[in-house]
């Protein structure tokens, strides 16, 4: 088996495990980078200053280190925590403007309390560490005014930057911006990978009965209650086509705790869970069916306009095909032998009941099948 412990694996699962914490950690290390640099360029040009009028600068890099450590810090934690309010109230549903306005009038309340805490509380823990006398900052108001403004559009530029790094998260996954910035995924890559194609059930009747509006909802719910299931089972979503979510796991993952079958009976129990929910809005309760297939993949960045990292090989159209025979085997889950295979040590709470071999089309060779029961 080909070795897969890698960043983004690691990455996703802290995410997955700590969403809050990971996420606030994010905004503190951007943020001390960014105050760090906001400190250095400040101190070289002050430094500077202070040579040309032959004036003594009072404060020392080790200083400026320490002071940037600490607005980073703070800055992170309370603007992420903002962040994550705003996202839990529903906020971030509304207008981007809308949001947009709302970070301009807290962002400054922010910056002005964090300066507050470093004019008249920090400096004077520098002052025990430095014996240095900072009076020249705390006790001048328009040196602390420009400081104040300069700092604030700073903020403000940097606000856009973590943003863009936020929605980059979201759009490819947790685990997949480093890489993806590193040019990890440049040249192709073979990885192997478990692939599931999941599939409303009677897709059509439910689009003609509950018309496009409607059915669009529907989806959205059902997708939106599979990313619960996702974060318990270290899944990502390789992509959603019309009301088909392609799943995949490396190969490590989706051995650990047979995630890769977990995770579709964790969704049906999160789907009959809300049983009067969607009956009340849509008058059924939805079913999917799934196919399951294990192989080598080739991992690779596409596009050039819309940009992101596509799979190429034989598993992936084998699982879509083993989805589209779930009706004619009348089961909720099919998966090939290679998935049996390899999950036979591992498992212990699944039984595997062979249905035979079949031609697939496009492959010249049998696959055999085998239903799950739990």
């Amino acid at each position: 088996m080909l070795p897969n412990k890698d960043y983004s694996s690691r990455a996703r699962k802290i995410a997955y495990r700590f969403p809050d914490l990971s996420f606030i950690g994010i905004q503190v290390n951007f943020w001390i980078i960014a105050t760090s640099l906001y400190s250095f360029l400040s101190y070289m040009n002050t430094a500077n200053l202070s040579q040309l009028e032959e004036i003594r600068f009072p404060f020392s890099i080790h200083a400026a280190i320490l002071s940037s450590l600490a607005i980073g810090i703070i800055l992170g934690i309370v603007l992420g925590i903002i962040d994550l309010l705003l996202a839990r109230t529903g906020i971030q549903k509304l207008s981007l403007g809308f949001v947009f306005l709302l970070r301009i009038i807290l962002y400054p309340i922010v910056v002005f309390i964090v300066l507050l805490f470093i004019r008249f509380f920090f400096l004077d823990i520098l002052k025990t560490f430095f014996a240095t006398d900072y009076s020249i900052f705390t006790n001048n108001d328009k040196i602390w005014h420009n400081i104040y403004w300069s700092f604030l559009i700073y903020v403000a530029f940097m606000a856009v930057v973590i943003s863009f790094i936020n929605q980059m998260n979201v759009m490819f996954g947790p685990g997949i911006l480093i890489p993806l910035i590193l040019g990890k995924y440049r040249t192709p890559k073979e990885e192997e990978r478990f692939f599931m194609f999941l599939d409303l059930k009677s897709s059509v009747t439910h689009a003609e009965g509950l018309g496009h509006l409607e059915y669009s909802s529907l989806i959205r719910d059902c997708f939106m209650d599979l990313n619960k299931t996702l974060t318990q089972n270290n899944a990502e979503v390789y992509q959603y086509v019309g009301d088909e979510a392609v799943i995949t796991w490396p190969a490590n993952e989706g051995i650990r705790n047979l995630s890769c079958l977990s995770l579709f009976y964790d969704f049906e129990r999160k789907l009959m869970k809300k049983h009067d929910y969607y009956m009340n809005h849509y008058g059924l309760v939805p079913e999917f069916k799934a196919g399951l297939h294990f192989g080598i993949v080739t991992a690779v960045e596409v596009g050039q306009i819309k940009r992101e990292i596509a799979y190429h090989g034989d598993a992936i159209n084998t699982a879509a095909r083993i989805q589209s025979l779930c009706n004619q085997y009348n089961r909720s889950l099919l998966i090939s032998k290679s998935v049996k295979s390899i999950l036979s040590s591992a498992n212990s709470k699944y039984d595997f009941e062979y249905l035979g071999e079949t031609f697939l089309k496009g492959r010249s060779q049998a696959v055999e099948l085998y239903g799950i029961t739990e």
